[in-house]
């Protein structure tokens, strides 16, 4: 469940770079440069494989950093800009997909079931990455999430035909 509600989004992403910059400075003396390789969903064209294309930025990067991890207060709110996209959106009912199942696993669960249900309960370790590769391994929990709650049915069918 920590895993879904801890996705890291763009407040986030804000807030750890300012903290690399801050230790960074920190172990090394002098002046020195910092570039940041990203792939905002709204300036980065698709590449030679379908995934977006990183773009060097350079450290007046820092100052949109500084402004954007303050309004993490905006998260999950009509206000957050960044909240209307497909990633965040599908991290969202990620979510309430969970606590429904969770629901459900606990309304249902046996001695028999809990194999099946941990699986379940463990599917959001597997959605890792960040926009193509999240979607990619969102669609492969998905398919597996499937395939456990048909188990766990199966396993519900099984017990009242053995109790007939």
């Amino acid at each position: 469940y920590h895993k879904l509600l801890a996705y890291k989004d763009e407040y986030e992403v804000a807030r750890l770079h300012l903290e690399t910059e801050a230790k960074a400075r920190e172990a090394f003396e002098g002046d020195f440069k910092m570039t940041f390789h990203l792939a905002p969903p709204f300036l980065s064209g698709k590449g030679a494989h379908g995934r977006p294309m990183k773009r060097a930025f350079g450290p007046w990067i820092m100052q949109a950093y500084r402004l954007l991890a303050p309004m993490k207060h905006l998260r999950g709110t009509p206000f957050d800009p960044f909240g209307y996209t497909a990633e965040r959106r599908m991290e969202r009912a990620l979510i309430r997909q969970y606590e429904a199942d969770m629901s459900r696993i606990l309304a249902g669960l046996t001695p028999e079931r809990m194999d099946v249900a941990v699986a379940l309960a463990e599917l959001p370790l597997h959605i890792r990455g960040f926009g193509p590769v999240k979607a990619a391994n969102e669609r492969a929990a998905a398919k597996r999430r499937q395939e456990l709650w048909s188990a766990f049915e199966t396993t519900a069918r099984h017990l009242k035909t053995a109790a007939e």
